[in-house]
């Protein structure tokens, strides 16, 4: 009668304690185990719940109601407008009309018009659910820096791309606009939130004319650099009247230069 061995005990890849060491690091997708030439059965798993978190936070839609609630203890008026996007589904596939105000949204910004030196505008994006997390404490934390700055009231749009900022800055008669905006999810952050700055805004207005703050949320770029970044380049709008690539955002320097 053979004696049966003890089952032999594999040692573990070289390179584990490196991979989990790295993982601490980052929320990309790294040494992944593997299954012969395939994903491992818990990160394919984990893969298909991310991107399914994805394109759920691209097709939610914006509760401006609730976002009014939390916006309110900021002190200022908030007024809910559209883009020329009629529903959620012609957002998605006339980026266009996201760009545009819906003809009746001039009309409701008219009154509210002013000699203001900036407008904070507050848009669904590609992210609903960024700016409902985090629209408010950005805000919370920025405007008590902006201290003498004529305020225009908050203005948020539904389906909403970063240019409807421009339209809404023209009607209300604010020198330069800050956008806050869901950004693209992508697979380890659906609810990353941005921010676009820009300078005297107009129909003309390219890309290059505007700063952005992006990955906006605790686990990117926290309320409180957020906010300190926002006040900085808006002070330094004002200074300078320029926007874009020819302003450049020294936020990170000083953070170095004060630690």
């Amino acid at each position: 009668m053979k004696r049966k061995r003890p089952p032999t005990k594999q040692p573990p890849p070289a390179n584990a304690d490196l991979w989990s060491s790295l993982r601490e690091l980052t929320p990309a997708r790294i040494g992944l185990a593997r299954a012969g030439a395939s994903l491992a059965t818990a990160p394919s798993l984990d893969f298909r719940l991310a991107h399914a978190r994805a394109r759920d936070a691209v097709h939610e839609p914006l509760d401006a109601v609730r976002l009014g609630v939390d916006l309110a203890p900021l002190g200022l008026s908030a007024i809910v407008v559209a883009s020329a996007a009629e529903d959620r589904a012609h957002y998605l596939m006339r980026p266009d009309l996201g760009r545009r105000l819906a003809p009746d949204a001039t009309a409701m910004l008219a009154p509210h018009a002013g000699a203001y030196d900036v407008a904070f505008v507050v848009a669904d994006g590609l992210s609903a659910r960024a700016v409902q997390r985090h629209a408010a404490p950005v805000l919370a934390a920025v405007l008590p820096q902006l201290a003498g700055w004529r305020i225009a009231p908050l203005v948020i749009v539904r389906h909403g791309r970063v240019a409807v900022g421009d339209a809404v800055a023209a009607a209300l008669g604010a020198r330069c606009v800050a956008i806050l905006i869901g950004e693209r999810p992508g697979l380890s952050a659906p609810d990353s939130m941005g921010a676009y700055l820009t300078w005297q805004p107009g129909p003309q207005t390219t890309d290059a004319e505007r700063n952005c703050i992006s990955n906006i949320r605790p686990e990117g770029i926290g309320y409180a650099d957020a906010a300190h970044k926002l006040a900085h380049i808006l002070r330094a709008m004002r200074a300078r009247q320029i926007s874009g690539v020819r302003l450049k955002d020294e936020t990170e320097q000083r953070l170095i230069d004060d630690t």
